[in-house]
């Protein structure tokens, strides 16, 4: 799956960027027509320690998903997104059998 990441006013190393692909490559397991998606990295500038915020756009074919969520961490954050996006892909999948 094409992912596309790009984080707002910081460099992301390439630890992460890998760790990104690796995860998004893993909801093709729970809907195959995924198209791509678009991943934007934001740090908050606030004392709290839950300040990564992660934007997940999905594209699938007639649709788009969007997750965001905000952790302590990036990996922890675009974990959580990935576990919502996996019950949203398998809820799609679910109606579209359905209607078959």
């Amino acid at each position: 799956m094409k992912v596309n990441a790009q984080s707002v006013n910081f460099i992301a190393d390439a630890k992460l960027i890998d760790f990104i692909q690796k995860r998004m490559d893993k909801l093709e397991v729970f809907y195959d027509k995924v198209i791509g998606s678009d991943v934007y990295l934001k740090v908050e500038n606030t004392s709290a320690k839950e300040n990564k915020i992660v934007e997940i756009k999905l594209l699938v074919p007639r649709d788009k998903l969007i997750v965001k969520k905000q952790c302590k961490s990036f990996e922890e954050a675009v974990d959580s997104a990935c576990n919502s996006l996996e019950r949203k892909l398998v809820k799609k999948k679910e109606k579209l059998r359905a209607k078959a």
